[in-house]
């Protein structure tokens, strides 16, 4: 592995995902490595995006948004567009997080007074059942 370049296997390793992959985010223009005939080479500047790509699918981001955030470092203004939207997009998927997290936590508190009622329920079958024998 050169400090500049990084072939298919080597960022499948370091980065823990499959080629297949990394195809994919190729064929989805969001990285462009270097041909040299079959073989593929990414650069730093691909490794930093798939860097960015991998976080932001961990927080629910869809490759569209993702996209749009990565076409936003080439504005010529030191990241700062891009780090404002990164900002906003990151702000209102936390917000619909939290939203899933307190409708799962719900859910939860739920059906765990379904199981208290339905334990309770099959004890007292058990106890009618043992009281009729």
């Amino acid at each position: 592995m050169s400090e500049e370049t990084m072939t298919i296997r080597e960022m499948c390793d370091v980065y823990d995902v499959t080629p297949r992959t990394l195809r994919f985010y190729e064929s989805k223009e969001l990285l462009f490595p270097v041909r040299e005939g079959q073989k593929r080479l990414f650069t730093k500047r691909d490794r930093a995006r798939l860097k960015l790509i991998l976080r932001g699918k961990r927080f629910g981001f869809s490759l569209e948004e993702i996209r749009q955030l990565l076409d936003l470092y080439d504005m010529g203004d030191q990241q700062a567009t891009q780090m404002q939207r990164t900002y906003e997009v990151a702000k209102h998927r936390l917000k619909d997080m939290e939203e899933q997290r307190d409708e799962l936590n719900e859910a939860i508190d739920d059906l765990r007074e379904q199981l208290k009622w339905g334990e309770q329920f099959l004890s007292d079958l058990t106890s009618q059942k043992d009281a009729a024998q």
